[in-house]
């Protein structure tokens, strides 16, 4: 199952992020604010 994860541009200039590295498993529990993943931008 895939759900959508919005993710707040962390700059004025940013459209897209590629996620670099996931830091939680498949079936680990989540809830909001928790961080989930490394995202790499236009700017690293």
């Amino acid at each position: 199952m895939s759900i959508k994860i919005l993710m707040p541009a962390l700059s004025p200039t940013m459209s897209e992020g590629n996620i670099n590295k996931w830091l939680v498993k498949v079936g680990d529990k989540v809830k909001p604010g928790d961080i989930i993943a490394e995202i790499e931008t236009d700017k690293a």
